[in-house]
């Protein structure tokens, strides 16, 4: 599995679910080029969306005949298991546009867990739901609260963290940097790799291990 970072909570996941077959490529949280960051480039098999809001401008682009998840509920497509979990952008739980959906993605015996823009502490019936979970995608840079992202973290005692949605060069948005969070967990931003390769083996004995990616 390869994971590619284009800023924001943009994502690309290259897996092969299977040996002897072809790749299937996900990209989570597409933006448009009016953030300031260019956008992912080619085809994508699936794309999940966190947002309403994403979703709808993404849903204009026909471009892309990929399948679209921007809803709770469990997927498989393509020997990719993936379940929505509804959460919210704050703790007011506002419906609509503070809807979140939360992301477990599954494949090559590995479980990534997207957090979205989640903006609230998660639920017991939500750690549940996501359970055991091997790399860790979460915002840094919003709503989070660095106590809030430590309890995430506790809770879900992942073995690799990737922080994601914080300020980088270009961005026109305002979000935090990552600094706060790095010096909490160790993370260290001149460090950065292009990209992520894993497999299921290499996972073992890691907890809570800080990656930080460079924007693709």
């Amino acid at each position: 599995m390869q994971i590619t970072w284009y800023g924001q909570r943009c994502f690309k996941i290259q897996t092969k679910p299977k040996r002897g077959e072809k790749a299937v490529t996900i990209i989570t949280d597409p933006f448009i080029n009016d953030i300031g960051l260019r956008p992912p480039q080619g085809q994508s098999d699936i794309i999940t969306f966190s947002t309403v809001t994403l979703a709808e401008k993404q849903k204009k682009n026909k471009k892309n005949q990929a399948f679209i998840i921007d809803s709770a509920g469990e997927y498989s497509l393509k020997g990719v298991t993936i379940e929505g979990i509804e959460s919210f952008q704050d703790e007011q739980e506002l419906k609509g546009a503070g809807r979140n959906n939360i992301f477990v993605i599954k494949s090559e015996d590995i479980s990534l867990c997207h957090l979205g823009q989640l903006g609230e502490d998660l639920t017991e019936k939500q750690i549940e739901t996501i359970g055991a979970v091997d790399v860790l995608m979460i915002p840094v840079g919003r709503q989070l609260s660095i106590k809030k992202i430590k309890n995430i973290i506790g809770q879900l005692e992942p073995a690799i963290i990737i922080p994601m949605d914080y300020k980088i060069k270009g961005l026109q948005e305002k979000v935090e940097s990552c600094d706060t969070f790095c010096q909490e967990f160790g993370g260290n931003q001149k460090e950065a790799r292009d990209k992520l390769s894993l497999k299921a083996n290499d996972l073992k004995d890691l907890e809570n291990n800080v990656v930080i990616l460079k924007r693709s």
